[in-house]
């Protein structure tokens, strides 16, 4: 018996084990590049679309099988509703892979459906640190300071996001710049 379950402790800490370290994320920054010049050079939303999700593809790329397991089962979770197991999901991504920015992005919109803003806001922040030209991280940072009351930095963050993006949805919030109202 205690054989037995020496076994299985055993055979269930070998995967663990093989998972100490997360590979490097994947290099989509060329691709990426392209897909933003694409969505600033497009002449209709549906054109801008397909850039967009072109780079979610990019973004939801985890380094390997594990960390898209993670993310896979914390998206789930949070489409669930359940945003208290969709964050323990993204606390073993980034604390599995901390150099992948979706794993912060995906938990800071889960905070962030919450309303815990400041809790978003941090991991936006991080999520933009290791990938500037996430433009839905952006955007997600501009709705996080909106939510904070924070409306001038919420709109010079949209705005840098409309200059990647001129078909995001998130630009009717953009206030008229001063002078264009008649």
């Amino acid at each position: 018996m205690i054989r037995t379950l020496c076994l299985c402790l055993v055979l269930s800490a070998g995967p663990a084990v093989a998972q100490d370290a997360c590979p490097a994320v994947p290099d989509h920054a060329a691709e990426m590049a392209q897909a933003i010049s694409h969505m600033q050079r497009a002449q209709s939303a549906a054109e801008a679309q397909r850039s967009a999700s072109a780079l979610w593809s990019y973004w939801l790329d985890a380094p390997d099988s594990h960390a898209q397991a993670l993310l896979d089962a914390g998206m789930t979770r949070r489409d669930l509703g359940d945003f208290a197991g969709a964050i323990g999901f993204f606390d073993d991504l980034v604390n599995y892979c901390p150099a992948y920015a979706e794993g912060y992005n995906q938990r800071a919109l889960s905070y962030f459906l919450q309303r815990d803003f400041a809790a978003s806001l941090v991991d936006l922040d991080r999520a933009l640190d290791l990938l500037p030209n996430h433009v839905a991280a952006l955007s997600g940072k501009a709705l996080t300071l909106f939510g904070l009351g924070r409306d001038a930095e919420g709109q010079a963050t949209l705005r840098a996001a409309v200059a990647m993006n001129p078909w995001l949805q998130e630009r009717r919030l953009l206030d008229e710049p001063p002078g264009t109202d008649i």
